[in-house]
């Protein structure tokens, strides 16, 4: 590896750290190619280097967001033995992600269809599908030994994400009549009980 390549990739790291903080702090409407080359104290050339344009840069700050979430989410259902312990930990951790990567969180939900994330659409989704396998495998594995109700992939997806999605995005809005605290005590045993089997 020559020395040009970790400079580099410092380069990169910084000026996603540092969109990420220009969006936290000027919105949507601030969050523009001059804030962040300004902000980061790096040249449009360089920025249009590592990332081939603005959008990109948007792309790969979403990308990194969604890595982080989804890895916290695996890595909470790891720790798991059971289809109810593994869907109460997946619910857990994106709420407990929401509360502790605010900034990260409100990226996710704000961007998911801004326009410039439309370029890249298929790399983002590709990206996706591979941090969402270690999830989608364990659900797959519950529904194969009949721990959860014989629904769907795509509907066990939704009871699980849907609410949790929801229930983020209304904390991220400052929505007053919102407790994310008193979410994370009810929603897990609430979103389980609608992917439980029959008679349990």
């Amino acid at each position: 590896m020559t020395p040009k390549q970790p400079r580099g990739e410092a380069t990169a790291e910084h000026l996603l750290t540092t969109a990420l903080k220009v969006y936290a702090s000027a919105g949507q409407q601030g969050f523009t190619v001059n804030a962040v080359t300004a902000a980061g104290g790096v040249s449009l050339g360089s920025l249009y280097h590592h990332f081939g344009s603005f959008d990109g840069l948007a792309a790969a700050l979403y990308t990194r967001c969604m890595d982080r979430l989804f890895d916290a989410m695996a890595d909470a259902v790891r720790r798991t033995r059971t289809a109810r312990t593994g869907v109460q930990a997946m619910v857990r951790a994106y709420l407990r992600f929401t509360e502790e990567h605010r900034d990260a969180a409100l990226f996710l939900h704000a961007s998911a269809y801004s326009g410039y994330l439309a370029a890249h659409a298929a790399q983002v989704h590709s990206a996706k599908l591979d941090k969402l396998a270690p999830l989608t495998g364990r659900l797959r594995e519950y529904a194969e030994r009949g721990e959860i109700a014989p629904l769907p992939a795509s509907l066990v997806e939704t009871l699980i994400m849907g609410p949790v999605a929801e229930a983020a995005r209304r904390h991220l809005s400052g929505a007053h009549d919102f407790d994310l605290d008193r979410a994370m005590r009810l929603l897990p045993e609430r979103i389980w009980r609608s992917l439980a089997p029959d008679g349990t």
